[in-house]
């Protein structure tokens, strides 16, 4: 069996956008042939697809790095370059993707089939034949192709359950999944037996609801003791908790005090109040004196919680557990979603700038401006016009003045310097 892993961090980075193309008409007896350079093609997008068929992290374990493909340089002829491929990347369902440099949602795929562009491709450069006009009939340069960047994400899978079994390790939790559904976890008379959430559906009165065992909770598992976190997210899906607790206190433990400790690490971490609980009084079948049963459910009672006398190992009890399941369920919310960050999305290209003054040296900044660089043919009197052009239109040269620069001043925009001409 596959090992579970419910959270990784990957590198994920979109296509860059195909260059421009320089290119003037060749042809026979055509003496002067006008431009025509094509466009870059725009890069591929990461795509993510929740696989209903995927149920753990691991192969992200050993495959890091996500990359889209790149888009074609545009060629002569006014011929475009190919889009690049986008590339798709499956996730179970449930995985939230966590943007590392912000701690922000980009994406939660919380149903099977469900697609999301999490990284779109750069767009592709003008080729030169974008540039002609009457006065400017043999443009010698071309747009590059939008660059972008790699993002880290950390990928935390959160499983999605209308019911989730939640206790002390040993009270029996998976051997009450194994009664009801037709899962089989691992059961074993030692602590930490489930190192892994495991996933039951149980059919009742035409009714089906989807059951987990959430392993790993003990006293400080907010703050990392035993499975701590790795298993505390699997909880915050579930629209009902069914608390067990160990009714004939089997290992020398108070169910009582079980109940208040685990109730404290789920608000430790971070559990809503008022999510319906349920308490399960498991192992009555060890219980000489019912009347222990009764004051049990009595002392849960006046703390506000209904409580269950059961039996996972004789599979006996559960009747009136379920059918008040199967009654709060059509009541609840659903499975809770993480609100993702959406991006607006861009209308232009972004041409924002700063300036900054060190010394006598002046600095041009801004997510436009290396590109603008690249796209300036230096040995060209054409594209110098242009490039001059640009700098007035956009406001850089008066920002510049503002700031102080005058005659001879140097001037630094993306890797290249100049002296500022008035």
């Amino acid at each position: 069996m596959a090992s579970f892993v419910d959270r990784v961090t990957i590198i994920a980075k979109a296509g860059n956008g195909g260059n421009g193309c320089v290119s003037f008409h060749r042809e026979k007896f055509v003496q002067n042939g006008g431009p025509d350079g094509g466009d870059g093609g725009n890069g591929g997008n990461v795509v993510l697809f929740a696989d209903p068929n995927m149920h753990t992290l691991l192969d992200f374990r050993f495959h890091t790095k996500y990359l889209a493909e790149n888009g074609v340089d545009g060629s002569a002829n006014r011929c475009h370059g190919k889009r690049g491929e986008d590339l798709l990347i499956k996730v179970p369902v449930g995985t939230v993707f966590m943007r590392e440099s912000d701690e922000t949602v980009a994406a939660d795929m919380t149903e099977a089939g469900q697609t999301k562009i999490l990284l779109r491709g750069g767009m592709g450069g003008h080729g030169n034949q974008h540039f002609a006009t009457p006065t400017r009939q043999a443009p010698n340069f071309a747009k590059p192709g939008l660059k972008t960047e790699a993002h880290t994400f950390r990928l935390e899978l959160k499983t999605i359950a209308d019911v989730g079994l939640v206790g002390f390790p040993n009270v029996g939790k998976s051997t009450i999944l194994a009664a009801l559904t037709a899962a089989k976890p691992k059961i074993a008379n030692y602590h930490f037996t489930t190192l892994t959430p495991n996933l039951g559906i149980v059919k009742w009165r035409d009714t089906d609801f989807a059951l987990a065992d959430i392993p790993g909770l003990v006293e400080g598992a907010s703050e990392g003791v035993g499975l701590g976190h790795d298993f505390l997210r699997h909880v915050e899906r579930t629209r009902l908790l069914l608390h067990v607790v160990d009714a004939a206190g089997s290992e020398a433990r108070d169910p009582m005090e079980d109940f208040r400790i685990i109730q404290n690490e789920l608000e430790k971490y971070g559990e809503p109040m008022g999510r319906p609980q349920l308490l399960v009084l498991n192992k009555c079948d060890l219980i000489a004196d019912k009347v222990q049963i009764d004051d049990l459910q009595k002392a849960f009672s006046d703390l506000g919680y209904e409580a269950f006398p059961v039996s996972a190992a004789t599979r006996q009890g559960f009747d009136k557990l379920l059918d008040r399941v199967i009654q709060l369920l059509p009541e609840l919310p659903p499975p809770r979603i993480f609100q993702e960050f959406e991006e607006e999305e861009p209308t232009g290209p972004d041409n924002s700038f700063t300036v900054t003054r060190e010394n006598d040296l002046f600095i041009v900044d801004g997510p436009a401006i290396q590109r603008l660089i690249d796209s300036v043919n230096f040995d060209d009197d054409d594209s110098m016009a242009w490039f001059h052009h640009q700098l007035r239109d956009r406001g850089i040269i008066d920002a510049l003045r503002e700031k102080g620069a005058t005659e001879g001043s140097t001037i630094q925009l993306g890797d290249m310097e100049f002296d500022f001409v008035e």
